[in-house]
């Protein structure tokens, strides 16, 4: 009867470690596999979707670097009037660079060069994963160091949406980040993508943490490198000094809200910081929500940080 029991026991026990790890695989292909299904856009119904228009019918040449073996591509849109002064625009977590049209043409309308990336794992990069910022990070410095070699007078701004946003934070206290970049702007970015994780494993499928996203961040140690808990935007912003504007909608559910105040209050003692929260807005809808605020509040920041002069 005893001997019965045990091998019960036993067979429950590694029923159980099957069952996770299949949750376990599953969950990484949809964290952090490279999906190409298209990407939703801005509807047509959008305050912002005559801005996509405009950008529609601007001339883009092509960009491409390799880092890591990876070759990654971009859009480059020259300002309409010669400038050193370019805007880096990183998309969001399952988007690409077309997701991102309606902040080009802001900044295009505002006199500034853009270059638009595509991720790694996205649009027309290569990649077979996504990193959350952890090494698209380096990939952004990369972008920076060929603006500068380019031209060495460039004055560079980091922009990021969500998961770009995340990106630009950890890239700002990294040593080989070049002196041309004068400044950042996120966008509704998560804290840290331990935290992320966890908190959409229990907002949209009432998991906790253990043990299945300890799981998964153990698969992504295998299989990238790292784990979920090594990248923290916080982290970064401690040693930032670099001026930074952190936006954020007062309704997002996605990347909540309260991670913008973690991260405002991390950014380094002494760094130039402001904050604007969009009432109603929910995730990476700031300048849909209120066009008019988002762009008075970007060109202000610009205008103190990196001028059109």
């Amino acid at each position: 009867m005893k001997n019965k029991l045990i091998k019960w026991i036993i067979g429950i026990f590694l029923l159980l470690v099957v069952i996770d790890a299949g949750a376990t695989l599953y969950f990484y292909n949809v964290a952090a596999i490279r999906n190409d299904k298209p990407v939703s856009q801005v509807a047509k119904t959008s305050k912002n979707y005559p801005l996509v228009l405009d950008f529609d019918k601007l001339t883009k040449t092509k960009r491409t670097i390799t880092t890591d073996g990876i070759k990654l591509d971009a859009w480059y849109v020259p300002a309409k009037v010669a400038t050193n002064k370019t805007v880096i625009v990183v998309h969001g977590f399952r988007q690409d660079k077309s997701n991102m049209r309606q902040y080009g043409e802001l900044f295009h309308q505002l006199g500034y060069n853009v270059l638009m990336p595509d991720n790694r794992g996205a649009g027309a990069s290569g990649g077979k994963f996504i990193s959350y910022g952890y090494y698209d990070k380096e990939d952004v410095i990369a972008w920076a160091n060929l603006l500068t070699k380019e031209e060495p007078s460039s004055n560079i701004t980091l922009f990021g949406l969500s998961m770009g946003a995340a990106t630009v934070m950890m890239a700002s206290d990294q040593s080989n980040l070049p002196s041309s970049v004068k400044n950042i702007i996120e966008d509704c970015g998560y804290s840290g993508v331990w935290e992320e994780i966890t908190y959409q494993a229990q907002a949209s499928y009432n998991i906790p943490a253990f043990p299945l996203v300890y799981g998964v961040s153990l698969e992504n140690k295998i299989r990238q490198g790292w784990y979920f808990q090594d990248a923290k935007s916080t982290d970064a912003l401690k040693k930032d000094n670099l001026p930074i504007l952190l936006i954020h909608g007062s309704k997002d559910t996605y990347v909540p809200t309260k991670m913008v105040y973690e991260n405002y209050d991390a950014v380094k003692s002494g760094t130039s910081k402001e904050l604007l929260v969009v009432k109603g807005a929910q995730h990476a809808r700031s300048f849909e929500t209120d066009p008019t605020l988002y762009r008075n509040t970007v060109s202000a920041f610009m205008d103190k940080y990196n001028p059109i002069q």
